[in-house]
């Protein structure tokens, strides 16, 4: 059975993209900047591949935090810290441009929304991990991914109830990734032991703020990250479907389905870590992030989609294959708790499972779909068609 059906098909040819970016870096600064870039790519290169090429950065990114740091809880060479802000530099500009191109090209398509924002979703994964080998975060690394993926996916959820995405005037694939990248480059300087120093001793002319001198560097910007950015990010986007959904009379209460999914993600992975007697988060930080971030991709994904395709709002069942997995993995843990602390299975076998899962079920997905999109439009994932152009 398809993922697109018939009605999928017609919402498909008659979608277009609709966004608006009110943010003053972006206009002055880098989209000028963009503007510029786009020109170095050939009229024959298609916007898909700058996108992959773009991901690709940031999953070497990830893979050197891995190489230097395999539990993101050791400093890495500093010219890792530096590598981390390049290549997270280059993905937003090859994130940015990819749209550009597709103008330029004459070759906008569905598609090519589903595919930027289905990288971006995995990006967050990758992100989190890079950051978390500059910064030194462990197992709260999965911490700092949750910061990234909750506005992420309650922008797109927006996205889907106003068909606008509205990015504010300070948002995260702007001013947030610029703060990252510089953060990389600071740290090539100051070394990521900065990071693991009480706030206080990192900073100290706000030595005097209390509970915050107390603790790291990278649990205090976690904090300040989560008052600062991510609740009013979040409560934007709550207030802005609210007044679309009390205009067209719907219910908010469906409308909030569509967020069960990914809280039940987020809170089986915890009470997994809590009942694990491996310490997943601690010992298998890479696994758990990115096992996490492709079911979360999974989500995005299918989400995406249902807009395209002009499903009915509402949760949709299908999110909810991603959850499939962590029954088991929770019933394993339990076993721990029966037997002395030795689980039925190792929680290490179980994790890599948990992952084999999660990448085999967004790839199923993501194959699926483009050659659905690509069959129903007449157009090519990785060729700029003779239709298009």
């Amino acid at each position: 059975m398809g993922y697109i059906g018939a009605h999928g098909v017609n919402a498909l040819h008659r979608y277009k993209y609709s966004g608006v970016d009110h943010s003053l870096v972006s206009k002055y600064v880098l989209n000028p900047f963009w503007t510029r870039f786009v020109n170095f790519f050939p009229l024959w290169m298609p916007p898909n591949m700058i996108t992959l090429t773009g991901f690709m950065f940031l999953l070497t990114s990830a893979l050197l935090g891995y190489i230097y740091s395999p539990r993101l809880d050791s400093a890495p060479p500093r010219w890792v810290n530096f590598a981390h802000g390049l290549l997270l530099f280059l993905y937003q500009t090859f994130d940015a441009v990819d749209g550009k191109q597709a103008r330029r090209t004459n070759s906008s398509s569905p598609l090519g929304e589903l595919f930027d924002h289905g990288c971006d979703a995995l990006a967050c994964a990758l992100e989190a991990l890079a950051f978390g080998s500059t910064a030194m975060c462990g197992r709260n690394t999965f911490w700092f991914w949750v910061i990234s993926a909750v506005p992420f996916y309650f922008a797109t959820w927006e996205h889907y109830f106003t068909n606008t995405l509205i990015l504010p005037a300070l948002n995260g694939p702007t001013e947030g990734l610029m703060l990252i990248y510089l953060s990389h480059c600071f740290t090539a300087f100051v070394g990521s032991e900065w990071w693991a120093q009480p706030f206080g001793n990192s900073l100290p002319v706000l030595s005097w703020i209390p509970f915050l001198s107390e603790i790291t560097m990278a649990n205090a910007v976690l904090f300040l990250m989560i008052a600062f950015a991510v609740i009013p990010t979040v409560t934007f986007n709550v207030m802005n479907v609210y007044k679309v959904v009390q205009a067209r009379k719907g219910s908010m209460l469906l409308a909030l389905a569509m967020l069960y999914p990914f809280a039940v993600l987020l809170g089986v992975v915890l009470a997994w870590d809590y009942l694990s007697p491996a310490g997943i988060m601690r010992n298998y930080p890479h696994l758990v992030v990115m096992g996490t971030g492709l079911a979360f991709g999974y989500l995005v994904g299918r989400m995406i989609l249902a807009h395209l395709c002009d499903e009915p709002k509402g949760l949709k069942t299908g999110m909810c294959m991603s959850l499939l997995y962590l029954p088991f993995a929770i019933a394993n843990a339990l076993t721990a708790r029966l037997n002395d602390g030795v689980p039925l299975v190792d929680d290490s076998l179980v994790l890599l499972g948990y992952c084999a899962f999660t990448v085999t079920l967004y790839l199923h997905f993501a194959t699926s779909v483009i050659h659905e999109i690509t069959t129903a439009l007449g157009i090519c994932c990785f060729r700029i068609t003779r239709k298009e152009a």
